[in-house]
């Protein structure tokens, strides 16, 4: 196990850990969170003995194998399948030796015979090793990961600095290990390759040390959070979740917090209400309204953190911004070359619309954004928007735009000339820039104070659609529930792209999905798309394995045969096309019959739900309405007073009841709405 005792560490003079005792059991999967500068990759390089402690002790077995991911990969000229198969460091060494004695056979028995025997002992080894599986394991983690099998053999130095992150991770999880260290690994990944590395780590038999602001992330890989606090190691059993609402009761519990937490849920039940009145999905509705809860019982800690960001309500919202008719996006090559990614693409962006934007890596999202954006000029089709439309476009690299040299506030004061300093200071204090924070330069400054200085620009402007590519990437848990509240209370039109998948929950009413060329409505939730990405997977895989086949059995033909099936193809394509678009005439008259009848049906059933529905709503409206004024007298200090101290007793029990009400009457409504949908 890892033990820690009376540990302690600090960076120059900051005390990081300070006198801080833990204990990590063998195969335990550990989270760590905390502020950005808490410790927690200083820890990571203690473990490592990249670093020493200051005092006290920190143990682990000394034959345990560590793996963990490198930050900087250098350039490279070897494939990509070759440098991930280099991380198991043992195996090379063995493949190393196994090749040496080939190159340096000797004729002489005595040679020989030693030779011989060395031979052996490295087969067996090799054999140990798993040497003959390490190409196909190679191969798993790549595809895993978003590599495409015409990926795996092209060199290191022709990938990008976020595919190179990929290969790195893909390399530690080669590494034979008991030990896996993790800093940020889902941060240059997609949904569908985060999805499947926490099926990986879910697999894997040794101890996982794990750092991500990736909240279901976290929920989902720990089984243990040692949250850094006050210099302290705090245990936390469980996953996110459970520290969440172990933490959050902590705090609660002191007579502050627990004001800051009434005062926020009441603002947060308001939204709440607001939301369900007009929500279309009953089952998007369900996952939106559990989300927004936890964004409730996260209130305290929220309040703790200090950062409260607000994005200004647009100026005005015209309805359509965006109309999308036949449009055809892409990219132009060097040689001027147009190469379409999406086609054909008819959707509408409408006022008020919050829009989650899935598909799996390289189908097109950032393409689409850029486009929506005016970033990239539309090849084909029509791009139509309004003329009210002001667009706020957070890219992924949109951090790359800031000055280093300059301070937050040189940067407000160039989007804003003319408007008085201690306003914008006001503003950015908002974003988490206060004192003499909003004077000091940007290099020094974390990913994460970037990426809040960034989004602080592009919202000066009170865009009605903000257009985000990845915006909580760098931000730290606090920060990312401050961008979520943000986000989730914002007037105006959004669409986001995100695997984060508790910032989707939270902020957006729908989904488009990416695939195929295409941009289509999704009708489903998250849990949805999981079961369409693995349906997706698996019929790609069957048409891989068929376009194999077909093209030996092509292979064999003559070209005349071979044009012949073309032919064939192509002509019971068009038929097929054809029969599905022109039905007959007594075919249509059926249809509309049957439609007639099937509607007067529908209606019929979704009578008595929409009276059981209102009839709820009425009665959640008046238990509201009792929770708002037992709000206002728990928020008032003199409550707990000795001279009031039944009444106290009484309003919190009644508080109590009141709120499992609440719960019970929203559980039935959604129940009732995912019923009445059925019939939509």
């Amino acid at each position: 196990m890892i033990r820690a005792t009376g540990l302690t560490v600090r960076r120059g003079a900051k005390v990081l850990v300070d006198q801080t005792d833990f204990v990590v059991h063998p195969g335990e999967r550990v989270g760590f969170v905390g502020k950005n500068g808490a410790g927690k990759s200083t820890l990571f390089a203690l473990i490592q003995h990249e670093i020493d402690a200051d005092a006290g002790r920190l143990d682990f077995p000394t034959g345990w194998r560590i793996a963990s991911v490198r930050q900087e990969i250098a350039d490279s000229a070897d494939a990509a399948r070759e440098f991930v198969i280099d991380g198991d460091v043992h195996l090379r060494q063995l493949q190393a030796q196994r090749a040496l004695i080939d190159d340096t056979a000797h004729t002489s028995d005595a040679h020989a015979q030693e030779q011989g025997s060395r031979i052996a002992e490295l087969e067996a080894e090799l054999i140990e090793a798993d040497a003959w599986t390490a190409v196909s394991r190679a191969e798993q983690l790549l595809a895993g990961l978003g590599f495409t099998p015409e990926q795996w053999s092209e060199p290191v130095d022709s990938f990008s600095g976020g595919w190179r992150m990929r290969l790195a991770l893909a390399r530690a999880l080669m590494a034979p290990s008991d030990l896996l260290l993790l800093d940020e690994p889902t941060n240059h990944l997609d949904l569908d390759a985060m999805l499947w590395l926490e099926k990986w780590l879910g697999a894997y038999q040794g101890t996982v040390l794990l750092i991500s602001h990736d909240t279901e992330f976290l929920d989902a890989v720990a089984q243990t959070i040692l949250h850094f606090d006050q210099g302290k190691l705090v245990r936390y059993k469980g996953g996110y979740e459970d520290f969440v609402t172990q933490r959050a009761e902590r705090l609660r519990q002191t007579k502050m917090a627990f004001e800051k937490q009434t005062r926020e849920s009441a603002r947060l039940q308001g939204f709440i209400d607001r939301f369900k009145a007009k929500a279309s999905k009953a089952k998007q509705a369900q996952s939106r309204v559990k989300a927004l809860a936890r964004m409730d019982l996260m209130a305290p800690i929220r309040a703790e953190s200090g950062i409260e960001i607000r994005i200004p309500t647009p100026k005005s919202m015209p309805d359509p911004l965006l109309v999308l008719d036949d449009m055809h996006a892409g990219y132009t090559t060097d040689s001027g070359k147009q190469v379409a990614i999406l086609r054909n693409v008819k959707l509408m962006v409408r006022g008020g619309d919050r829009i989650g934007i899935l598909g799996v890596n390289g189908a097109g999202k950032s393409t689409l954004v850029k486009t929506l954006a005016g970033e990239l000029e539309v090849q084909g089709g029509t791009r139509l928007a309004s003329r009210g439309l002001e667009v706020g476009y957070f890219a992924q690299h949109q951090l790359d735009m800031l000055d280093l040299a300059s301070s937050p506030l040189q940067h407000l004061m160039r989007v804003a000339p003319g408007t008085r300093e201690q306003e914008l200071r006001n503003y950015l204090g908002g974003f988490g820039f206060g004192g003499d924070r909003v004077t000091d330069t940007v290099e020094p400054m974390s990913g994460g104070e970037k990426a809040r200085l960034a989004l602080s620009l592009i919202v000066w402007q009170k865009p009605n659609l903000l257009l985000l590519d990845e915006p909580s990437n760098h931000l730290d848990v606090e920060t990312r529930e401050a961008l979520t509240t943000a986000l989730a209370e914002f007037g105006g039109s959004m669409l986001l792209v995100s695997h984060d998948r508790h910032l989707l929950r939270t902020t957006v009413d729908s989904f488009w999905i990416v695939a195929d060329g295409g941009v289509q409505e999704f009708d489903g939730d998250l849990e949805d798309y999981r079961d369409w990405l693995a349906q997706h997977q698996a019929r790609a895989r069957k048409q891989e394995a068929a376009a194999r086949t077909a093209g030996r059995a092509a292979s064999k033909m003559t070209a005349a045969e071979q044009a012949a099936l073309a032919a064939q193809a192509a002509a019971q394509a068009a038929a097929d096309e054809a029969k599905k678009a022109a039905p007959s005439a007594q075919e249509r008259k059926l249809n509309k019959r049957e439609n007639a009848e099937q509607r007067q049906q529908t209606a019929q059933l979704r009578k008595p739900l929409e009276q059981q529905i209102s009839k709820l709503e009425k009665e959640l409206e008046q238990v509201q309405s009792k929770l708002k004024s037992l709000d206002t007298l728990i928020a008032d200090s003199e409550l707990y007073s000795e001279a009031r101290k039944d009444e106290c007793v009484r309003v919190l029990a009644e508080h109590g009841e009141l709120t499992k009400r609440a719960a019970n009457l929203e559980s039935a409504w959604l129940e009732l709405q995912t019923q009445l949908e059925a019939f939509a």
